[in-house]
Order: structure tokens, then C-alpha cells, then sequence
């Protein structure tokens, strides 16, 4: 990964194993995963692991690194399963290919999505390893056993090295899924065990490649001044002054993408071309450019903001509906209605956009800090005539990307360039673009209703949310999608139940963020939940064991679009992920517990709150803990959060993410909110624009993993939803001000 240099893809894996390897090249992928298959191949392979003749095991990752360490965790799986020697283990980054399967880092979905399908590839190999060994020593395959990168004889004790037996077991046929054997968790050497990141030392003192380190020999530099309103266009420009600056050589228009779908396109606008960054920034500046704005240039995020809620007051499209709601409000002795609201948010990742594209004779290659390297060659290929599998996309380390990353647009506008200029060209984003032009995390009105008995549970509920779809820019409302998201599997035990979406129209680029949905539809049902025990005025913690009720299984099935990510099963295969408030419930008591929830007093400034949210097929409960000063300033004293995320591969880097998402989740509630004035986005960098910083983040984070032998579940994204309604739970305790419009930094809590 340290340095940058052209390849093929199918000369990636060439380049990798020397003559006479063992290389497994297996169908692996489970079929709901799988893409279209890209080549010929005698095998369609879902991941790579090959043997050396000296007995280095290399693992090809498919997936990207940016912090998570999941180029780590997933070789840690294989490894295990293969019984290799974790110091013998070479990582490599793949390519982008679809044989690979997704390789879409996002949606915490790597481990979910490839923890079987690696294990069984280690399982395979090994399998392959101790049948050579048993055809050496003429005896059965049942008395060898793979232990420690060797491969020993139960009998007499005889031993051969991996590298040994490469030769024999490559000449071995590769075992059906059935005749291959995964090891029991008892004997497991790294799942569940503390592994550090694989080239930890070489990222901190800068031995590895992230993308803005990316080179290639002859590339021109590129800065691009793209329309301040969504859908603008260049009326006329004036690049006089520009051409003066030194290193600056030229400027090249880009076509505004045509159509309504930004979710992957370039923006347009005209690119200065210099030979250094430096040069094509300030030569920018000195562009005069008069824009033909469109139709999005009236949007105002205020009178946006009460669109919204006019639309979340009137009734939507049910996504999930049990029993008669409306019947139960008519009959009921107490209802109870809060509105909330969560506004734009933008991912800003510490790395912008940055990408290297040389375009050669009808092919390109691409050298990028993605999280999905298929869909920038699916990007890339139609925007200079290209085929898909003439793209190759290099994966460097990414500087964050919070679902950003995904979205390869910064990859086609360097491919485009490189197509014209007939040189490689370095696209870079300056922080004001990342934030003036980000796919931001949608807006969202919600409206909440229950009513409730005589204990004040919740005995019926309606939910109903409204926010601009993805495909930002279209021409007309439309409904969300992604109402499922921790909106239609509220856990609550209770006999009527709806969700609603209603209807919005994007007039920015709206993409995935860090949970996604579950950032505002927990924000509101865990703010509500907690307005209903305020009412009827029970602890926290006792009210939400209350509303879990009894120990149950949720299937959503076909009740909602998307089933809330809540399972995974389908046609004739088990669902290993179904609502069970079991966990709910354990968690709530953990957390508690580990708080010291039933010790602590709010008031008169200090305040304690509790979330418990289930995205991504995890469960999370999360006590805040918070000091509200004179002023109206929060402090964060300490966060508490307990995890059931199934069967955890590598403990410190999940307990990495939660901490991780403890200030992510922070920064969003506390002061997160992106806005707009005709047209165009009013933030520019992190003045206005803040994360927060150190005296401003949770000062102690404390996080428990439930130890379980449960289906793994996500961990990247999931620790986010609770800690805005826990924040705000705990303000309204210390303050008795309950916030419903984030962010925080606008409440009057004094």
C-alpha cells in the first residue's frame, strides 16, 4: 500500500503468489450477496487465500480500510479457521471486482455479510492442507489435523509445514461446502481475542498510503469550481486571471450531470489544471464564472423546515401497520403527541475527496480512497465510454468516510479530466467543497402519538416521518424509503401499531450518513418513549423493561419495506436475526447496572438519560451522563454504553467503534446542522460547521460487549442512534427543558 503502481486485474493476483502457490479460488459468497459475475474464470471466487512454498499465508481483502480495522478483523476469521500462524499472514487490499462480491464498505455489513464465507474459505484450504498431508503419509485425512501452520498426524505425531505440503494440496480438488468442517468457537485462536490493526505502526508514522498520498508519475493537479446551487450550470465563464496564476496551465469545463439522480454523478462546473494543489486552489479563486442556477436556488432550509412539518402532521403511507391505531386513539383515556426534528447533517471526514485517474488507450485506473471500489467503476465507465471491467480502482487507506466515500462522483470528475487532458490528473476537494457539496444526511419531521393506560404504557402508536429521498434533485416529492429504519421495529409491547412516511422534495444531494435513518427515527421514538415515562412519572429504566413486556420473537417479515434490516432470512432460509427483546431487555439492565443508574439523582444541572436501540442487526443501550451550566453550556461528564452485537471477531476494535460513535453521536446532537439560503449551503468548514472537540466530547466512554454465540451483527454504525435522545433525555432531567429540534446548540435550557 505504499506505493502507488499500475495494474490489471487480472495481473493483481499474479503479482501476488509466486509459481508453485496454493491458491484457493472458491465460490464462497452466499448467493444473496453475490453481484453478476465479471469474467470467464474457471472459479468465480468470493475471497482469495493463497499459500507460499516458504508457508506465508496471504489473505486478499476486499473490503476498505478506514479506521475500523476490518482489514484486520476479516483475514483474523480466515486465519483461524486455516489454523495459520497470525505471524505468517501477508494482507493485501483487492481491487475493485465483482467476483469478489459487494465490496461496498457500508452498512455494517462486512463482518455480518463475510464472517461465514471466510471462515469457510479457511476451513477449505485447511481441509485441502491435511488431505495432502494424509495422501503423503498414506493414512486417513480423520487423523490429521491442521494446528499452528502445521499439519500433524494424531497417531504418530508426525508433522509438515504449510509450505510442505503447497505442491500436494494444490493437486487436491476443492471440497463441497458440506464435506468442509468449521471449528467449534471453544477452539478458536483470534475470534473473540484483542488483535491490534495489522500495520497500525506503519499508518501512524505515515508508511501507508492514504489517498491524498496517492502518485502518479506526470499527473496534472485539478481543483473544481462546481455550481453553488444543485443542478447550476456554467452560463459563462472567465478564466483570465486564473491563467496568470504560476503552475496554473489551463481550465476544463465538466458537463452538469443530466437528470435528476445525483447519487453517484459529477456536479459539473469548470476544473483549473496546474501542477501542484497550491496552484490550481488560487488560480480558482481568480475564476469569474456566471451561473444559470435552476429551479433549487429559492430553497431555504427554514421555510423547508416547516414544509416538513405541515406534511408530518397529516396522514402518510403506512409502512408497517398491527391492529387498528385509529380505533384505539378513538377510545383511548390519554393520548400523548410530540413533534422532533433533526436537520441536514454533513459526513465531513477528515480526508476530502481525493482522487488519481490516468485514462490510457480505452482504460482507466483509478488510485482512491473509496469505500466502494464496484461502483467506481460503474461510475467511472459511462462518464468517458468505457466498459466497467476496463476500470481499475485501486483501494488506499481512507482518511474516514461515514458512507461519504461511497459515492465515487470526486473519482469520475478525475477520469473525466485524465480522458481529456491525455495525463493522469489528481482531483482534490478543499474542506469547503467537502461540506458545500456533500450527499448530506437528510432532514427529518417526525410525529409521534400513543396513548397510553393506566400504568402509562403505551398501549397503541403512530409514528409518522417525513424526509427527501435519495434521489435528490427530482422534480416532484417523493416518498423517503428508508421509513423501515428504526421507525416500523419499535420493540414496545403494545396491540395497535403504524408507521407512516410521508412525502418530501430533495433539493440537495441526500446520501447515507453513519445509521442513516436510525440518527433521526431513534432520536424521536427514544425522546418520545422517554416523554411517556416523564408523564406517568416512573424511572427510566423500570418504564423501559415495562414497555419491552414479555420475552418475544418479532418477526417483521412483509410488514414493511426493507423489514428494518431487522432479518436476513428469506425463501426456505431461517431469519438468524429477528427482533428479540430478550437482548432488549438485558441490555437495559446491564447499562443500568454498570451506570449505576439506581445510585444516581438528576437536577439542578446534572442529568442522567437512557437509549435503547436495536439498527444493523445490533442491540445498544447507552446512559448519558450530563452537567448543564448557567449558561445553558453542556458538559459530558461520562457515556456508558452496553453492546449485544452477537458473536464479536475482534473485542478492542468494537469497543474502538462504540467509542468512536460516543463523539460522532455527540457532535451531531450538540451542534451537528447543515442549512441553506437560495440555494446554497451556508456552512464552509468546521467554524461553522464544528465536530466536537476535546472539552466538548464525552470526557469518560465506557463500553461492554454482551458475550454471546448469536449471528454477528454490526458495529460500525449502531452506536450512534441512542446518543442524542440519551443526551437529550439526561438534559431534560437535569433542566426539566425537553429538546425536540436539534441541534442543542439552539436550545434555551436556562
Amino acid at each position: 500500500m505504499s506505493n502507488v503502481y499500475q495494474v490489471s486485474r487480472r495481473g493483481f493476483l499474479e503479482g501476488l503468489f509466486s509459481a508453485g502457490a496454493l491458491i484457493l479460488a472458491a465460490p464462497l459468497v452466499p448467493e444473496i450477496l453475490k453481484g453478476s459475475e465479471a469474467d470467464n474464470a474457471a472459479f468465480h471466487p468470493g475471497v482469495y487465500v493463497g499459500i507460499q512454498p516458504d508457508g506465508k499465508v496471504i489473505i486478499v481483502v476486499h473490503r476498505s480500510e478506514m479506521g475500523t480495522g476490518i482489514r484486520t478483523t476479516l483475514p483474523m476469521v480466515l486465519a483461524d479457521e486455516l489454523e495459520a500462524d497470525w505471524k505468517r499472514v501477508q494482507i493485501e487490499q483487492a481491487i475493485g471486482d465483482r467476483k469478489y462480491g459487494s465490496q461496498n464498505t457500508d452498512g455494517s455489513n462486512s463482518i455480518v455479510g463475510f464472517y461465514e464465507p471466510f471462515r469457510v474459505a479457511g476451513a477449505t484450504a485447511r481441509t485441502m492442507l491435511e488431505a495432502a498431508a494424509a495422501s503423503k503419509w498414506n493414512v486417513p485425512a480423520s487423523e490429521c489435523q491442521a494446528k499452528n501452520h502445521e499439519v500433524v498426524h494424531s497417531s504418530s505425531g508426525r508433522k509438515l509445514g504449510f509450505g510442505e505440503l503447497v505442491a500436494d494440496a494444490a493437486k487436491q480438488p476443492v471440497p463441497k461446502r458440506e464435506d468442509v468442517h468449521l471449528k467449534s468457537p471453544a477452539d478458536f485462536r483470534y475470534i473473540g481475542k484483542e488483535v491490534p490493526i495489522t500495520d497500525l505502526d506503519a499508518i501512524v508514522t505515515g508508511q501507508r498510503a492514504f489517498g491524498m498520498d496517492a502518485k502518479v508519475p506526470g499527473m496534472l493537479f485539478a481543483s473544481i469550481e462546481h455550481p453553488p446551487v444543485l443542478g447550476g450550470k456554467v452560463a459563462n465563464v472567465d478564466d483570465s486571471e486564473a491563467l496568470k496564476v504560476k503552475g496554473v496551465s489551463k481550465t476544463v469545463p465538466i458537463e452538469t450531470f443530466k437528470g435528476s439522480n445525483y447519487m453517484f454523478n459529477p456536479l459539473g462546473g469548470v476544473a483549473v489544471i496546474a501542477d501542484n494543489t497550491w496552484a490550481a486552489f488560487q488560480g480558482r479563486k481568480k475564476l469569474k464564472i456566471d451561473w444559470d442556477l435552476g429551479p433549487h436556488a429559492t430553497y431555504d432550509s427554514v421555510t423547508y423546515k416547516k414544509e416538513l412539518q405541515e406534511t408530518a402532521r397529516k396522514p402518510g403511507r403506512a409502512e408497517r401497520q398491527v391492529g387498528d391505531v385509529d380505533a384505539a386513539f378513538a377510545k383511548a383515556t390519554k393520548i400523548i403527541e410530540a413533534e422532533y426534528y433533526v436537520p441536514h447533517l454533513a459526513h465531513a471526514p477528515m480526508e476530502p475527496p481525493v482522487a488519481v485517474a490516468d485514462y490510457r488507450d480505452g482504460k482507466v485506473t483509478i488510485w482512491a480512497p473509496t469505500q466502494n471500489p464496484q461502483a467506481v467503476q460503474t461510475t467511472v465507465a459511462p462518464a468517458v465510454g468505457v466498459k466497467p471491467e476496463d476500470v481499475t480502482c485501486n483501494v488506499t487507506l481512507l482518511g474516514g468516510g461515514f458512507g461519504r466515500k461511497s459515492k465515487p462522483d470526486y473519482c469520475a470528475e478525475a477520469a473525466i479530466l485524465s480522458k481529456q487532458l491525455g495525463k493522469p490528473v489528481k482531483v482534490v476537494w478543499s474542506r469547503e467543497d467537502d461540506l458545500h457539496f456533500d450527499y448530506f444526511h437528510f432532514v427529518a419531521a417526525m410525529y409521534m402519538k400513543a396513548a397510553v393506560n393506566e400504568k402509562g404504557l403505551p398501549t397503541a402508536w403512530l409514528g409518522r416521518s417525513v424526509y427527501p429521498p435519495m434521489l435528490s434533485g427530482s422534480d416532484k416529492p417523493s416518498y423517503g424509503g428508508l421509513g423501515s429504519m428504526g421507525f416500523i421495529d419499535v420493540p414496545w409491547e403494545m396491540a395497535d401499531f403504524r408507521a407512516e412516511n410521508g412525502m418530501a422534495q430533495g433539493h440537495v444531494r441526500v446520501g447515507w450518513l453513519r445509521s442513516v435513518a436510525n440518527i433521526p427515527h431513534a432520536f424521536a421514538v427514544h425522546s418520545f418513549i422517554d416523554e411517556l415515562a416523564a408523564a406517568a412519572g416512573r424511572d427510566r429504566v423500570e418504564y423501559l423493561l415495562a414497555a419491552l413486556g414479555s420475552d418475544r420473537i418479532i418477526e417483521l417479515g412483509g410488514g414493511g419495506r426493507g423489514g428494518g434490516r431487522g432479518g436476513r432470512g428469506g425463501a426456505n432460509r431461517p431469519n438468524p436475526y429477528p427482533i428479540d427483546t430478550a437482548r432488549f431487555k438485558r441490555i437495559v439492565e446491564m447499562v443500568a447496572d454498570q451506570s449505576g443508574w439506581g445510585k444516581k439523582k438528576s437536577g439542578n444541572g446534572h442529568g442522567y438519560g437512557i437509549a435503547v436501540h436495536r439498527s444493523f442487526l445490533s442491540y445498544v443501550a447507552t446512559v448519558v451522563e450530563v452537567e448543564v451550566d448557567s449558561k445553558g453550556g453542556i458538559r459530558i461528564p461520562r457515556v456508558d454504553t452496553v453492546v449485544d452485537a452477537g458473536t464479536v471477531v475482534n473485542p478492542e476494535r468494537v469497543r474502538a467503534q462504540f467509542e468512536g460513535a460516543a463523539v460522532f453521536g455527540a457532535s451531531l446532537a450538540l451542534m451537528g446542522e447543515i442549512t441553506s439560503g437560495d440555494g446554497r449551503i451556508q456552512q464552509s468548514n468546521f467554524h461553522n460547521y464544528p465536530v466536537a472537540r476535546i472539552n466538548e466530547a464525552p470526557f469518560e466512554t465506557h463500553v461492554t460487549l454482551v458475550k454471546s454465540d448469536a449471528a454477528p451483527g454490526g458495529v460500525g454504525e449502531p452506536g450512534v442512534p441512542p446518543i442524542a435522545p440519551a443526551i437529550c433525555n439526561a438534559v431534560f432531567a437535569a433542566t426539566g427543558k425537553r429538546v425536540r429540534d436539534l441541534p442543542l446548540k439552539k436550545a434555551k435550557l436556562v
